[in-house]
């Protein structure tokens, strides 16, 4: 198989040396906004359809957590200087990834079928990985303990890389942590093969409001222009956040602690799905002059194809993120039964929610409980996607039904190991409070498709310019408008999370009324939401989540700046 050097000759006319606005570096950069195809077209050159694979035969890949390293290892030593609020949040625990390229079995029957296998000495499918794993391991931290992540790119250069798709530059957002701009993975913040970038996760509450706590968040590549084929490529994983009232432990003694199901990779599980198409070498296949958004023709939870997991009949704890790229996605279990929501994008709802279907959009996650109970050792349920889909723009309106309904994993149950200590509390976490009071602004933020083109407000992305310039200390509201009659747009807004005033006039309901960092806004939907800013300051960007969208342009920069009344927060120990 031909390295990306020979694939890189045959089609220099799509690439483009980088402007100077990008810092004059001389990377490709694929040619953006190319005109939308008709609904409907596909190019069976670049989008084939991927090799037969069986249903339920690959166990679920469960990434470990991450484990620290002695900080006296890491060469050179971390520098204070290059992150806010440093000496006042010293690391208590210190990570090391790699991102390499290598193998990764998504499925034996794609495996099989990869000529790279004698290549690289393995079994898979080519993949970038970080340390030697897609997803990546999860990052299992807790409030009040600081992390510090360094992070080195040992992907092979451009010209040697055997992923046909992707630039092996790289930024790495934790989406959507409290976190200082220069640790929260800023588009322009990437850093090539050969070298690293230091990441500073305070592990604070915003505002320092035990309230404003996240439980359930991933992290994934942000690279200007190539977020979508860089996360598709591999780089993505996941991270929990716990604290003293979701501890992560259902035996908790503490008459506080929730006690929701727990011990990571037993009980409480991450499941991240990414839609996947292959080509006949079982390799991921994706076409890059599609800008209406990517759709894969098989799910991978965890990146393994349609897998199972055996699970006891008792009670589980699932964080499910949709990693995109453009699939949305409404999931039920194939029996009908109840899921009780406890989570939205990550932050605790109030009470717990029963539903029998799951929607979300790309970036949406929904913390779920099934109580496996009901069933017997040897019964099989399995998970469905029932939304129909045919093109990146977003969802038909109509359900799948019978056989049409895609297979997302399977659950086996198997005989009870020990007793279920854990518990669904009828109350989880309080909200913070909305005080209109302390709003000093209002945005809009307009989404939309002209002329062939992704934009917000009538604009392409510029990250030279400051579209909006919210000040440390204040609130404001803002109103998420789609344009759009046909497709749909998973705003998302970094750093801080919002809460929602009002969703086409209407208050909010149900998992609306909760903290979120996505907007999933279909079409002509309109989402007004309350802002806080705090704590730390620096550029952060807005952008669609369906990555396609954000890679051409459709994304917009904010900056923190200090309030001219005199509040400054925490931005006096940022040294530059």
């Amino acid at each position: 198989m031909a390295k990306r050097r020979d694939l890189l000759k045959a089609g220099a006319m799509a690439v483009a040396s980088t402007p100077a606005i990008f810092g004059g570096a001389a990377l490709p950069r694929m040619a953006q906004a190319q005109l939308c195809r008709p609904e409907g077209i596909r190019s069976p050159l670049t989008e084939p359809d991927s090799p037969p694979v069986r249903n339920y035969t690959e166990p679920l890949y469960i990434p470990p957590a991450m484990q620290p390293v002695d900080p006296a290892t890491l060469t050179p030593p971390p520098d204070p200087n290059r992150h806010q609020r440093f000496d006042e949040f010293q690391p208590a625990k210190h990570y090391v990834q790699r991102f390499t390229e290598g193998l990764w079995n998504y499925h034996p029957d794609l495996s099989r079928l990869n000529p790279l296998n004698a290549v690289f000495g393995g079994f898979g499918s080519i993949a970038w990985m970080m340390n030697g794993a897609t997803p990546g391991e999860t990052l299992v931290a807790r409030y009040g303990e600081p992390v510090f992540v360094r992070r080195y790119n040992d992907l092979p250069s451009t010209e040697n890389a055997y992923m046909p798709i992707g630039l092996p530059y790289t930024s790495t957002h934790l989406h959507n942590a409290h976190t200082a701009s220069e640790s929260d993975g800023y588009p322009m913040d990437f850093f090539a093969p050969g070298e690293y970038w230091d990441y500073h996760y305070a592990m604070m509450y915003a505002r320092n409001d035990p309230r404003e706590a996240l439980a359930s968040l991933w992290y994934h590549d942000h690279m200007v222009d190539f977020t979508s084929t860089n996360v598709y490529a591999g780089l993505s994983a996941m991270a929990i956040f716990y604290d003293d009232l979701d501890t992560g432990d259902e035996n908790d003694p503490n008459p506080e602690a929730l006690r929701l199901p727990g011990t990571y990779g037993k009980y409480d599980n991450y499941l991240i799905l990414h839609d996947v198409r292959f080509d006949q070498n079982g390799n991921p296949a994706y076409n890059v002059f599609d800008t209406d958004g990517h759709l894969g023709d098989l799910i991978t939870v965890n990146r393994k194809v349609t897998p199972y997991m055996e699970v006891e009949p008792r009670k589980y704890r699932f964080r499910i993120v949709d990693g995109g790229p453009s699939r949305l996605y409404e999931l039920v279990l194939s029996d009908g039964a109840e899921m009780i929501v406890i989570a939205s994008d990550g932050n605790l709802l109030e009470e717990p929610v029963a539903s029998k279907s799951l929607v979300m959009g790309p970036a949406n996650r929904h913390d779920v409980i099934i109580d496996f109970s009901r069933y017997r050792p040897g019964d099989t349920i399995n998970m469905l996607n029932i939304m129909e889909q045919i093109n990146g723009q977003g969802p038909t309106g109509r359900r799948l039904e019978g056989p049409d309904r895609m297979p997302v994993m399977q659950f086996r149950i198997k005989p009870l190991e020990g007793p279920d200590n854990s518990r669904i509390p009828d109350f989880l976490r309080a909200l913070p409070p909305i005080n209109l009071n302390e709003v000093v602004a209002e945005r809009e933020w307009v989404f939309d498709h002209d002329m062939g083109l992704w934009t917000v407000n009538h604009e392409f992305f510029d990250p030279t310019r400051i579209d909006a310039s919210p000040q440390q200390g204040t609130a404001e509201i803002w109103t998420f408008r789609n344009a759009g009659s046909s497709w749909a747009h998973p705003v998302h807004v970094h750093f801080e999370e919002f809460q929602v005033l009002e969703w086409n006039g209407r208050p909010a309901t149900g998992v609306l009324r909760s903290r979120k960092d996505v907007a999933m806004l279909g079409p002509n939907d309109v989402c007004k939401a309350f802002y806080r800013f705090d704590d730390f300051l620096g550029r952060f960007p807005i952008h669609c989540h369906n990555n396609v969208h954000e890679d051409n342009a459709m994304m917009k920069r904010f900056d923190i700046v200090p309030n001219k009344g005199g509040h400054h927060g925490g931005d006096s120990k940022w040294r530059r």
